[in-house]
């Protein structure tokens, strides 16, 4: 896991697309932070220069092409801020942080990358940063809508895995549910996940049974996203405390105190 320099740019929005009814997909153009970026990563954007809101928002790198300087960035309408990002037109620019973090460890030869809704986002950098590496992705939603994400993956994965809650596509449940079947073949040298917390304790403990080690990222609320803050301070399994925006987002399972 490594952690780069970070620089601050204003990022010209090249497109900015609606993947579903509230998740949309930028690309700015943002060279330093795009040669920079590693998957697992996160930059802290701001749109308006009037400081409205206030604070940054942290989003994780989607995607980085160092040739041509852009970076993806994928995201969900949640509040003010990303309803800020979804009005904002092509031409305009962003405020961008970044990159921030510690990545994902992409040494081992075969992964199987799990992931729930929005938290697919990260993942899909480790497949296109793998690419041609054997990639598997097991990409959990609720619904079939919300699968579009099989589109983004179908040209940096060998295989796709779905799973839903309502059992409109794939597997009926979530990926914890389908989960055992695949690791059963005995094929991966490493899983890397992230989505809902719950989601994420299940997966690392299935991985454990089955002898593989699992990489989560963590999705604590940020304010600062550089460790002055401690908004975002999880526990860890040695009793003490880390810092998901400075000592992660990405950390070992065995690493976090999953109580």
């Amino acid at each position: 896991m490594e952690q780069k320099s970070k620089f601050v740019e204003q990022a010209l929005i090249l497109s900015n697309q609606a993947l579903s009814s509230d998740v949309y997909r930028m690309v700015v153009q943002s060279p330093q932070i795009a040669h920079d970026s590693l998957p697992g990563q996160f930059v802290m954007i701001r749109l308006s220069d009037k400081l409205d809101p206030l604070l940054r928002r942290p989003l994780s790198i989607a995607g980085a092409d160092p040739q041509k300087g852009t970076l993806t960035l994928i995201y969900r309408v949640i509040g003010r801020g990303t309803q800020q990002m979804a009005a904002a037109q092509t031409g305009a620019s962003l405020d961008v942080m970044g990159p921030l973090g510690r990545g994902f460890d992409l040494s081992a030869s075969r992964l199987l990358l799990v992931g729930g809704g929005i938290g697919l986002a990260p993942l899909l950098f480790v497949a296109e940063r793998c690419c041609p590496r054997p990639v598997e992705v097991l990409a959990g939603g609720r619904t079939k809508d919300e699968l579009f994400w099989t589109e983004l993956f179908r040209d940096s994965c060998q295989s796709i895995h779905v799973t839903t809650d309502d059992g409109s596509l794939g597997v009926c449940g979530t990926c914890a549910d389908a989960l055992p079947a695949l690791l059963a073949n005995g094929r991966y040298e490493g899983v890397l996940t992230c989505g809902p917390r719950p989601m994420m304790k299940q997966v690392a403990a299935l991985a454990k049974a089955a002898g593989i080690r699992t990489q989560v990222s963590m999705e604590e609320h940020m304010a600062c996203g550089v460790g002055a803050c401690l908004a975002c301070t999880c526990g860890a399994a040695d009793g003490g405390s880390r810092q998901v925006c400075k000592d992660g987002p990405v950390f070992w399972a065995e690493e976090v105190d999953w109580s």
